[in-house]
């Protein structure tokens, strides 16, 4: 299909934040720490000479974008695994006694 498939995570995907344990705000299924690393690679490259660049910069460039699909990847298996649970919570009568 082409770089536009449906499967593949976008960029402008959206994001699901809850407020975990600790009082902090993450992305639903990332830790703390792996929130703040994602939405570190998730702002787009801003330099203009962005298709000059070196075959070094090239590299880590495309590390960092695996690395976001792997963290997306885990933030969209947890909301759906989340969102199941609560379905399932709803569509279950109470039990009665």
């Amino acid at each position: 299909m082409g770089h536009d498939e449906m499967s593949e995570p976008r960029k402008d995907a959206p994001r699901r934040y809850i407020v975990d344990g600790a009082g902090q705000r993450v992305l639903v299924g990332l830790t703390i720490s792996e929130t703040i690393e994602f939405e570190a690679l998730d702002k787009p490259d801003s330099r203009p000479d962005a298709d000059r660049l070196g075959e070094e910069a090239r590299v880590r460039q495309a590390k960092h974008g695996e690395r976001w699909v792997e963290l997306y990847v885990k933030h969209e298996r947890a909301w759906s695994d989340w969102m199941a649970e609560t379905r399932a919570r709803l569509e279950t009568p109470p039990l009665l006694n």
